[in-house]
């Protein structure tokens, strides 16, 4: 049997034309993000036209980005993808949850617009900054950190590469250490030192907030970035889950592992970008790889042509 999972990408896959295909190619894709902006208005032309500038602001990202992972997800369903499972990569989680049944579109927007103000909060309070380190194992990155003051590895992403949070005045010197160890270090854009202590104080302003969520049992399993298990049923649990992944690592290479060890061998990366198909074939080059639009732009050739289509994995 063929067990698919679908991913859905975090902050940093975004980009100025996201989502654009979806909406012109497919009519599910369209309603759902229709139905999102009557909700907030502003996402379409943030997704379609930018610009960057105002893309990239943390608390326009992130439902931004939901919205076209919401939106890929629905046409995938429509035309008969059998999804058995689900992971997201740090924001991509909360769509997960939408995904699974487990939170309302409705309250899934209501949490991401108030998670991304609320991180956006938390990076204005320390001035942190990102980093990603290659060609170096886990354990020396680690030790690199621990040579720093308030430098914290977050991202877990792949064999060879993980991000680290640290202070953005540790940079520089952050940097010449890992090459001089022999590894590459790589700044990146992202505003803020996320998935690290400097987080905290988003998680003490979200602790309200996800009282105000409705849960519900989910379908289909949704595995969890930061203990790389799938969600619990239980709706005091779910609350926890989503306000510990926000200053906690995101163990996304284990994930995968255990999805992998869990019977999934085939994944649908189902938002903007690529970058954890990429993630993917580092982790397990044997298994497949997929992207929602290939899948979409496959099935619209297949039907023009007169042609059945079916997805197979």
């Amino acid at each position: 049997m063929c067990k698919i999972a679908v991913l859905f990408p975090g902050q940093g896959s975004q980009f100025v034309g996201m989502g654009k295909p979806l909406y012109e190619q497919s009519p599910t894709s369209k309603k759902v993000f229709d139905q999102i902006e009557s909700l907030r208005v502003g996402t379409l032309k943030q997704c379609f036209e930018g610009p960057i500038e105002e893309l990239n602001k943390t608390f326009n990202t992130q439902p931004c980005i939901f919205a076209v992972e919401l939106a890929a997800l629905e046409t995938l369903t429509a035309i008969g993808v059998d999804i058995q499972g689900l992971a997201g990569f740090s924001l991509g989680e909360v769509t997960g949850l939408v995904a699974s049944g487990m939170l309302s579109l409705e309250d899934g927007l209501k949490f991401v617009k108030k998670r991304g103000q609320a991180m956006d909060a938390a990076a204005g309070k320390i001035d942190a900054a990102m980093v990603a380190v290659l060609r170096r194992n886990n354990t020396q990155v680690e030790a690199i950190c621990k040579e720093f003051n308030q430098c914290y590895p977050v991202n877990y992403n792949c064999p060879g590469q993980l991000v680290v949070s640290l202070l953005k005045s540790d940079v520089t010197a952050f940097v010449k250490r890992v090459k001089d160890s022999g590894g590459r270090a790589i700044p990146l854009s992202l505003q803020g030192g996320f998935h690290s202590p400097f987080m905290t104080y988003a998680t003490k302003l979200l602790e309200k907030d996800v009282f105000e969520l409705t849960f519900s049992p989910g379908s289909i399993p949704l595995y969890s970035n930061a203990y790389a298990e799938p969600y619990p049923d239980s709706p005091v649990d779910i609350r926890s889950h989503i306000i510990h992944q926000i200053n906690h690592p995101v163990l996304w290479e284990k994930t995968i592992r255990r999805m992998i060890d869990d019977g999934f061998k085939t994944f649908i990366e189902c938002g903007p970008g690529t970058t954890l198909g990429g993630f993917l074939k580092k982790i397990n080059p044997s298994v497949a790889y997929y992207h929602c639009e290939q899948i979409l732009t496959d099935y619209i050739e297949t039907k023009n042509a007169g042609k059945d289509w079916s997805f197979e994995c």
